[in-house]
């Protein structure tokens, strides 16, 4: 018996490292890469660390009773759309170099053009948000972008690697059009296995302030999350971001349950014309790593956003509530704020120099 437990086991490892040894998973930081890694103040016991204590779940929860809800809980008939989900493709190339934009992609990912200068966030382009393709597929009609339609790219932007931001197949298709990346320390050794070159990444903690192309500067700021893409956790760093430009201040979240740190952002850099935060894929269970929508009110309050662009939904279905909960839901808490929600279609533009903006309920046609 103990024979066939060693092989088992030794089985189980090889099949385990055959996997994980694949591309997509990535690759660990070694040499100087760790060295910077190991000399920030949020790096501990070989891992990030956030602020504050941060745990996986909230009290009361466990991994077997969600892995349960998950598996055998009744779902809502509402987890996926019914049908296509409502989307403008928009020739992301078409654009002129004057006009200052906002295009959402589906999910968290999102194009940015402001003072000539492009932006591209998150993008996951593939019809998956995973390292696999058969799971975690998008919903119809929230796919309509590809690699091929991403124009030349000045900054493509990374907020931490989980694969639902940082998605293999489409940064390496893009690899030829993309001048610079921006990413938190760790994260570009993936990267440079893709075929990255060192000179192109752009790798910090939070609180490093860079200057960009056209007087724009970037600074990375806190976030309440992890990372992870194979079994070791917050090997990598994850981060928000301060983009200020000569004429605009945008925060970009990235995914974060709600904490200090956004009213610390919103002392130190605010206000904020427009702060795209996430809003979806979240649970009570997982509220210290995820916002709640109340949250992504009280997240835009403390930031002292002028203008809220919620993302993180209507492509996957990554938590139990309805595809459309959290737009339905944010719309409504902000509306009893008094604060201004920006809620365009997939692929519909906003332009950023607008005062006032009016999109349709685009969510409610089931």
């Amino acid at each position: 018996m103990i024979y066939v437990l060693i092989s088992l086991t030794v089985v189980f490892v090889l099949l385990y490292f055959t996997i994980t040894g694949q591309e997509v998973f990535g690759s660990e930081a070694k040499g100087e890469r760790l060295l910077k890694m190991q000399r920030s103040r949020y790096y501990k016991n070989k891992q990030f660390q956030n602020i504050s204590h941060t745990p996986a779940l909230a009290e009361g929860y466990s991994m077997p009773k969600v892995m349960f809800n998950f598996l055998f809980n009744k779902k809502d008939p509402h987890l996926k759309p019914l049908s296509n989900i409502p989307s403008i493709h928009t020739d992301l190339k078409s654009f002129s170099k004057d006009q200052n934009i906002f295009v959402w992609l589906g999910h968290s990912s999102y194009f940015i053009q402001t003072n000539g200068v492009s932006f591209l966030v998150d993008p996951v382009l593939s019809s998956y948000g995973s390292p696999f393709k058969f799971f975690n597929k998008a919903f119809s009609g929230a796919d309509i972008f590809k690699p091929e339609d991403i124009p030349v790219i000045d900054y493509l932007v990374i907020t931490h690697d989980h694969y639902d931001h940082l998605d293999y197949p489409t940064v390496k298709a893009i690899k030829d059009r993309v001048e610079k990346v921006i990413l938190p320390l760790g994260v570009g050794a993936h990267l440079e296995r893709w075929g990255y070159k060192p000179g192109q990444l752009i790798e910090e903690e939070w609180e490093t302030e860079v200057n960009l192309k056209n007087n724009i500067k970037i600074i990375f700021t806190p976030a309440r999350h992890f990372s992870g893409r194979n079994m070791r956790r917050n090997a990598t760093l994850w981060t928000s971001y301060v983009l200020k430009t000569p004429t605009k201040k945008l925060f970009l979240g990235g995914d974060s349950g709600y904490d200090t740190h956004f009213k610390m952002i919103g002392d130190k850099y605010g206000p904020f014309d427009y702060a795209i935060i996430e809003n979806g894929q979240y649970n009570e269970a997982w509220k210290y790593i995820h916002a709640l929508p109340e949250d992504v009110i009280q997240a835009s309050i403390d930031v002292r956003a002028m203008n809220i662009i919620p993302v993180h939904s209507s492509k996957f279905a990554l938590a139990l509530h309805a595809w459309n909960e959290p737009l339905k839901k944010v719309t409504s808490l902000a509306e009893s704020k008094n604060l201004s929600v920006v809620l365009p279609m997939i692929g519909q533009p906003v332009d950023l120099n607008t005062a006032e903006h009016h999109f349709e309920k685009w969510w409610e046609f089931e």
